[in-house]
């Protein structure tokens, strides 16, 4: 037998944190106390301001990664979870594409192709760490001292370990889903609940107003003489969050989730329980959020490319080509203007779609094709094509009732279905995406897909715990 790269992460398993599978099944509640005291560590350490930085003002260059990677700028949670993302993505990625060989079926495999992650991610994680401070985001490294500087990194790297081990423990059983999961739709959810309730006042051109849309038209309800320029101010202010900007995020919400429902249920039967009939769903959304994720993350690198090239080089053509960026508001974060990254950017209303409409084309165009690229590249690099589920279905000796057993008979029925679920699906949630963002949704509309699909998610898991307790309340 040859030399097999894999091997390489052999050496390092007995220094990477580890999380001990349950030897019995651990039971929904003690699931549920486990998820809460893990969702209980991420929000502290995502409000736990990092020791010993000198500035967190300005423009922030990853303020379009912090939808996915969960994080937060300037404490802990710097780094949120992306180095997980990043490592799975790429370990997903190269046992797909057989670059290197893994088989499932022994455990051995999975142990280290399970390292293999792990380790990359921890090597991930200082490596952003070492990066966000050498960068200059928390002030000059010269202004640090050295002795800062690693302090920071330090904690950085710990945090790091930290949710790697949380996410580990969820999916290990010990609690509902995965961190990667539970963390971003806490984030997403987070920050759809500030912006409608929050109780912070806000000095604009009209003087001090609420910053959150639902306490924002009480007031102007309870302080307005004329209650109907009240309430117009209360759905359709502009650059704080409004009424109607909640109530989009609510439809789209509603929206996503019954599209949810939409599948396709094939009939199989088992060979070693005559008469035993299943159902193998194939869902609309079959790669479920991922297409969304890999947009968000590629958009989101070309956004910091593009800002750190201008910051530069602004004067020259191909940057500008590239893109072109401004500070609006009184932020002081930066927006694309024009270029390629301005085109691909979401329109934020109705207003901007119909002053440029080009924009919006171009937008939606990219959106549907790249959600449905990535969505069908997907399900052959994680192992879910039709031939991966056939074979899948053939180990476990299902067949499709009413075709002949054979894989090649599966793999011909399943490609009447997966292969456009994928492609159909992805461009779906894509469109739900444009939607939400052209109604000027809370959040954006890549953060409430992702949102309803995690939640969901987790609304299905709750209902199999349920069938496996026999039924009741598992409260």
């Amino acid at each position: 037998m040859g030399f097999r790269p894999l091997e390489l992460v052999r050496p390092f398993l007995s220094v990477l944190p580890d999380i001990q599978v349950p030897e019995r099944r651990v039971q929904f509640r003690e699931k549920a106390l486990y998820t809460a005291v893990a969702l209980f560590v991420f929000l502290v350490c995502s409000q736990l301001p990092l020791y010993g930085i000198k500035t967190n003002s300005g423009s922030d260059p990853f303020y379009w990664a912090r939808v996915i990677m969960a994080s937060n700028r300037g404490t802990c949670m710097e780094l949120g979870i992306s180095p997980i993302v990043t490592s799975g993505l790429v370990v997903q990625l190269l046992a797909g594409s057989k670059i290197i060989d893994v088989d499932n079926s022994v455990k051995a495999d999975r142990e280290l192709l399970a390292g293999a992650q792990k380790l990359l991610g921890v090597l991930i994680t200082v490596g952003e760490a070492v990066a966000y401070v050498m960068s200059g985001m928390y002030g000059d490294v010269r202004e640090l001292g050295a002795g800062n500087a690693l302090l920071i990194i330090v904690q950085l790297f710990f945090a790091g370990i930290i949710v790697i081990c949380l996410d580990e423990m969820l999916q290990h059983g010990y609690g509902l889903g995965s961190g990667i999961s539970l963390f971003i739709a806490t984030n997403i959810c987070e920050n759809i609940i500030w912006k409608a309730f929050s109780p912070y006042t806000v000095t604009g051109p009209r003087g001090a107003e609420f910053e959150g849309a639902v306490i924002a038209l009480f007031h102007l309800l309870l302080t307005r003489v004329d209650k109907v320029r009240a309430l117009k101010e209360a759905f359709y202010r502009q650059s704080l969050p409004n009424v109607t900007n909640l109530l989009a995020t609510v439809l789209v919400f509603l929206v996503v989730i019954y599209f949810q429902g939409f599948r396709v249920d094939l009939p199989v039967r088992s060979k070693q329980r005559r008469g035993a009939q299943q159902n193998y769903p194939i869902k609309l959304f079959y790669t479920s959020n991922m297409p969304i994720i890999l947009q968000s993350a590629l958009v989101s690198n070309l956004y910091f490319i593009s800002q750190l090239l201008y910051k530069r080089y602004g004067g020259n053509f191909l940057v500008q080509l590239i893109g072109r960026w401004k500070e609006l508001g009184d932020s002081g974060q930066m927006h694309p203007v024009g270029g390629l990254v301005y085109y691909i950017s979401p329109p934020h209303s109705l207003a901007e779609v119909a002053a440029n409409p080009l924009h919006a084309l171009v937008y939606v165009a990219f959106m549907l094709s790249a959600c449905a690229l990535f969505s069908k590249t997907w399900i052959e690099v994680s192992g879910s094509s039709s031939s991966d589920v056939a074979k899948q279905l053939r180990e476990q000796q299902m067949f499709l009732q009413g075709h002949r057993d054979t894989v090649q008979s599966l793999k011909k029925e399943l490609n009447r279905y997966i292969p456009i679920a994928a492609a159909f699906g992805g461009m779906c949630i894509g469109a739900l995406t444009i939607v939400a963002d052209f109604m000027g949704a809370i959040g954006s509309g890549t953060g409430i897909l992702l949102a309803v699909t995690i939640i969901y998610q987790y609304f299905e898991t709750y209902e199999k715990e349920k069938a496996q307790a026999g039924g009741g309340v598992l409260f």
